[in-house]
């Protein structure tokens, strides 16, 4: 369906009990665990060559700062994936077509990204009237490391879980293994987290941290991930 590259992406990741996000599932998913915890994930990175097929990227429109704030999932039929809570961009084209094509809460930011040596700081700032949200977050990426099976559980992920016209539906994808590099936190200081709910996480430490340089991905077409619940 479409091809894309995330680059200069940092993993943030906080434990929390299944059963504070149970309620934030679509239908026919429930938080995906490892060792009795799930994880809430702020995800900022570089969105570059979006296009849709095999095509090449859309000049311009495919290439555009993004942060989301997601959580990992799996479906009644075992499928591993992501359910995200806010994806913020700064192509305010690109948030209009997703919102209308997937339901995909995509939010509108004004956004930075700055690279010196090994140091990456990302800014965000929510274009919305009456609101104030923010986020910055700085790290310094270190060397490569051997994943370890946290690093697994959070990146290997083959597709998204949405609900969408009544039905939750699975987009899959496919990616080569990340590349994961020791992280420290230099600076985080973020509004995003608390804008979809979830108030009290950016005032402690992550429980994750991990930098990438990035891979390449391409998605597949929708299939209904479940049936609905019944009231």
């Amino acid at each position: 369906m479409m091809g894309q590259s995330w680059r200069d992406l940092t993993f943030l990741h906080w434990a929390v009990d299944p059963r504070e996000v149970a309620h934030r599932m679509p239908p026919g998913v429930r938080p995906d665990t490892l060792d009795g915890v799930t994880y809430v994930g702020l995800i900022p990175f570089r969105m570059v060559g979006a296009g849709l097929g095999r095509g090449p990227g859309v000049p311009w429109l495919g290439s555009f700062l993004e942060t989301n704030v997601r959580l990992y999932s799996v479906d009644e039929t075992g499928r591993r994936g992501i359910v995200f809570l806010s994806l913020d961009a700064s192509r305010a084209a690109v948030v209009v077509a997703a919102r209308a094509a997937f339901g995909l809460p995509y939010r509108w930011a004004r956004m930075r990204h700055r690279a010196a040596g090994d140091v990456h700081s990302y800014d965000a700032r929510l274009l919305r009237p009456g609101t104030s949200v923010r986020s910055h977050v700085v790290v310094r990426a270190g060397e490569r490391r051997a994943s370890t099976e946290l690093d697994d559980f959070l990146s290997a992920r083959w597709g998204l879980h949405v609900h969408w016209w009544g039905r939750t539906l699975y987009v899959p994808n496919q990616h080569e293994t990340w590349p994961v590099h020791d992280a420290e936190v230099l600076a985080l200081d973020d509004g995003l987290m608390a804008s979809v709910g979830l108030p009290d996480l950016a005032s402690r430490t992550p429980d994750h941290v991990a930098f990438s340089p990035g891979v390449r991905t391409d998605f597949g077409f929708p299939g209904n991930a479940a049936r609905p619940r019944r009231p």
